[in-house]
């Protein structure tokens, strides 16, 4: 059993062999021929992360000092603010060597595929969407891919998803659908499904 790291170098090499593993994976999506515009793009990619991670501490002593608990509700209106000029650089400097369809991808991946993922999910479990009602889940989890692009961990990503979500639900609610009910039911669905497929004992 490896011993966790304890050190703040050793937690430093921790983190930039994390971001070396998700910069590596993205890069093999992104299937670049030229080595130039790949190496560019890790280093943009590995300096984002590392920014962001310097941001994360300057938010954490800020809500500190003022008494605040540190939490992902708290972090909200500080983390919108103090990213703004990172993302808006970063994708700048991403437009330069990558097309907007790379672009896409490299936004999906640093945020898990959620877009994909949580509008699939919908449109699964709510029935008789319409077209509308499609495209606004879509623009919602677009956004909420942009602010999650920013979030300084995958909890906090999943977290900034989740208030857009919140959002999405209330939207459908009031245009006629149950998501809480439809969830429901697509549960016990699944649940039965399970259940028919286990071998009998």
């Amino acid at each position: 059993m490896s011993t966790p790291p304890a050190t703040e170098a050793e937690i430093e090499a921790a983190y930039s062999n994390a971001i070396e593993i998700r910069t590596g994976d993205i890069l093999k999506s992104l299937n670049l021929t030229d080595s130039d515009k790949s190496n560019t793009v890790h280093n943009l990619i590995v300096a984002q992360y590392h920014a962001l991670r310097v941001r994360d501490a300057a938010i954490d002593t800020k809500l500190k000092v003022d008494g605040k608990e540190v939490t992902f509700a708290n972090r909200a209106s500080l983390l919108a603010a103090d990213s703004k000029a990172l993302h808006d650089q970063f994708l700048a400097d991403l437009a330069k060597v990558l097309t907007p369809e790379q672009i896409e991808t490299v936004k999906n991946l640093m945020t898990y595929n959620k877009v994909k993922v949580t509008y699939n999910a919908y449109c699964e479990i709510v029935p008789d969407l319409t077209d509308a009602d499609k495209a606004m889940i879509k623009e919602m989890l677009v956004q909420a891919r942009e602010d999650a692009m920013d979030g300084g961990s995958a909890p906090e990503k999943s977290y900034i998803f989740a208030q857009y979500k919140n959002q999405i639900n209330a939207y459908l609610d009031a245009h006629g659908h149950d998501v809480a009910k439809s969830t429901q039911e697509w549960e016990a669905k699944q649940q039965l499904a399970k259940k028919a497929a286990e071998p009998a004992k």
